[in-house]
């Protein structure tokens, strides 16, 4: 079994203190606010994913809301290396082209920062 800690968008990420974090296998940052799909994405929860991603770089860094094409490069950018997509991939009549383009960022930007 593994554990993840999820953040709301007003939750400051300090909120995850360096005990729950450590304790932590996941660290979810939500980029909309939980329970309705297809809503925008709040660009000010990306600065999240960077503080955790320097608090806790071995850590699996989620995002979970708005993320898709247009989103995806700010969200790797800032460190995130797990991501949920529900409407980009659902709402389009490419799927698989979404999600190639998704991983593709992802991967890219994690082959950079293991250099």
């Amino acid at each position: 079994m593994k554990v993840g800690v999820a953040i709301s968008p007003d939750t400051p990420s300090t909120a995850i203190t360096d005990d729950i974090g450590n304790a932590a296998d996941m660290l979810l940052v939500m980029t909309v606010y939980p329970g309705r799909g297809g809503q925008k994405f709040l660009e000010r929860c990306i600065p999240k994913v960077a503080e955790l991603r320097r608090r806790f770089p071995d850590k699996d860094i989620e995002v979970d809301g708005g993320v898709g094409p247009k989103t995806i490069d700010a969200c790797a950018n800032a460190g995130s290396n797990v991501i949920v997509a529900g409407t980009a991939i659902f709402g389009t009549q490419k799927p698989e082209e979404v999600i190639a383009t998704l991983r593709a960022a992802v991967n890219a930007t994690q082959a950079k920062r293991d250099q």
